[in-house]
């Protein structure tokens, strides 16, 4: 596209700084350079002018971030190396520990032939036994609902995106009263359930069913606070998420392309799990001194073993936090192309795009993220096990306290990094600083975006997710004699559908999170791609935590 177009398509800029800047009255033609004595801008403040180009890089992209690639690489590397490793170092005695006995002649463990055939009798029976004893008939029924789970949550997740994006008020005001609804009707129906129940009645007494009772009750009644405190948000959210559904029904190759880059995560962790088990496998049977003098064959693992299982963990949650910072640079690139195009043009191979830049120019950045990410995580995780070993001392609360507000902070910011990287292709600090800037420039709060329709989008899949769950429970007690054991299999449903849906959510998310972010980059150039989106966002409210002198220089540049 040719530069005179692309100008001819695009609003003029409020903030063009191209006039000229020597004074009118000049004795000399050509106008030499000199140092003037005017005042200079203030060297802690940003210059507004070096953020003007701020939009979509459709061209190539230099990589970024690279030594992160390379740290990446040598984790899964390694992790494969020592894996392979394991495998052809195995010994195939650690299976059959108790057919070794000690011999006092060699003083070393060996292997007694009668106790071998013995054990694998044994093994065999057990066997043979638990096949015997297991449920055909639960285990089929389990089978077919989650089978049908799976097949139907696809038309039920485009269901919902084409009623969302069509029907989005009518969606969320019908969806509310079934947030305070379904949980009342299901906490009753437990409570009856239980009384009526000898079974269930004997093993919890009625004092402990009223106190549950009671508790859920509560939790009913802080969701109801929850919807009355945020009522007068949720006009403004309803249409937001209307956009966001808008936005991503133009790019439903995304519900293709991400279940297949988690497939492939899937195939990518098989080999590791293998090498996990296998690595297990590597020591040797040594003989052990109990308390009275006698010897016992025991295994006793090579001392690289649990290093490498400390590895292979730290490379399984660092590749999976790489897929979902993958992903959600996937999705914030195709999303952001399809905001900065015309509006009478749809984007070609966007997906194809963000795919190639997501894992070439871009991957050191989406390592960097996913590290980030899996510190964070990490860490929390070290947190929380420390406060249930209820270390006591008001420092360590406190300290606590710090380390969660700080993580997530970091959680927060490196949120809308990624979004920032997808859309311009800059290194992952320098996405930060400048997304933290173009926000404060302009004094928009994410919070808003952030808390609000992610609530309220978890309420409709709870709702959704519920309803199917009551109906094949109610099915599943109509037509198979499972008693009890349907509302297991129904519960399991429940799960399937709601972890397929949060997934839904997610990607939702993240395009909310792009559009903002694009919105942002819109009204910092001073350019409108979208109106219908303008005309939303617009309404956000006004962040407070900057004062408005932060948006002066961009007032005095015009």
């Amino acid at each position: 596209m040719g530069s005179s177009e692309e100008d001819s398509n695009k609003p003029l800029s409020f903030y063009d700084s191209s006039s000229p800047s020597q004074p009118l009255l000049s004795s000399k033609p050509p106008p030499i350079e000199e140092p003037t004595t005017t005042s200079q801008p203030d060297p802690s403040e940003p210059d507004p002018n070096q953020y003007l180009q701020i939009s979509y890089n459709y061209g190539p992209r230099p990589f970024k971030d690279l030594p992160f690639v390379v740290l990446f690489l040598i984790f899964v590397l390694t992790t494969f190396g020592f894996g392979i490793f394991s495998i052809f170092n195995r010994n195939s005695n650690y299976t059959n520990v108790s057919a070794f006995v000690y011999s006092a002649s060699s003083s070393s463990c060996v292997k007694d032939s009668a106790s071998l055939s013995l054990s694998l009798f044994d093994s065999w029976v057990l066997v043979g036994s638990g096949f015997s004893s297991s449920s055909s008939d639960l285990l089929r029924d389990l089978i077919w609902t989650l089978v049908v789970t799976l097949i139907l949550s696809v038309p039920i997740c485009f269901l919902l995106l084409l009623l969302l994006k069509r029907y989005t008020k009518q969606i969320v005001y019908v969806s509310l009263p079934f947030f305070v609804l379904v949980p009342v009707f299901i906490n009753v129906y437990w409570f009856v359930a239980c009384t009526l129940s000898s079974t269930c009645s004997d093993a919890l007494p009625l004092v402990y069913r009223i106190l549950v009772l009671v508790f859920v009750f509560l939790i009913i009644g802080i969701v109801v606070w929850i919807i009355v405190a945020n009522w007068h948000r949720i006009e403004l959210t309803v249409k937001i998420i209307g956009i966001a559904s808008d936005a991503l029904s133009k790019n439903l190759g995304l519900f293709l392309v991400l279940p297949l880059l988690t497939l492939g995560l899937v195939v990518y962790y098989a080999p590791i799990v293998v090498f996990l088990v296998f690595s297990r496998f590597n020591g040797k049977i040594v003989p052990k001194e109990e308390s009275n003098g006698l010897y016992k064959c025991v295994w006793k693992q090579d001392s690289w073993v649990p290093a490498y299982f400390t590895l292979a963990i730290l490379t399984m949650l660092w590749s999976l936090t790489v897929m979902v910072e993958a992903q959600a640079y996937v999705i914030s690139g195709t999303t952001a192309q399809w905001y900065f195009s015309k509006e009478d043009e749809k984007p070609r191979r966007s997906i194809r795009s963000s795919l190639r830049n997501a894992f070439g120019p871009s991957s050191g950045t989406v390592c960097l993220s996913g590290l980030v990410i899996c510190v964070v995580r990490v860490v929390r995780a070290t947190v929380d096990s420390a406060r249930q070993e209820d270390a006591p001392g008001c420092v360590n609360l406190i300290l606590r306290c710090c380390v969660n507000t700080l993580l997530t902070a970091v959680e927060f910011l490196n949120k809308f990094t990624i979004n920032f990287a997808a859309i311009t292709g800059e290194a992952y600090c320098s996405s930060a600083r400048m997304t933290y800037e173009l926000l404060k420039r302009n004094l928009l709060s994410a919070v808003f975006v952030e808390t609000v329709s992610t609530r309220l989008l978890a309420g409709i899949i709870f709702v959704v997710s519920a309803l199917y769950t009551i109906a094949a429970c109610a099915i599943l007690q109509g037509v198979t004699k499972l008693g009890v054991d349907s509302y297991f299999i129904a519960a399991l449903a429940w799960v399937l559908l709601i972890v397929i849906l949060s997934f839904f959510v997610h990607v939702l998310d993240n395009v909310i999170d792009t559009v903002y972010i694009c919105f942002a980059i819109d009204r910092d150039r001073g350019e409108v791609y979208k109106a219908h989106v303008h005309e939303v966002y617009v309404h956000l409210p006004i962040s407070r935590n900057h004062t408005s002198s932060s948006y002066a220089p961009r007032t005095l540049s015009v």
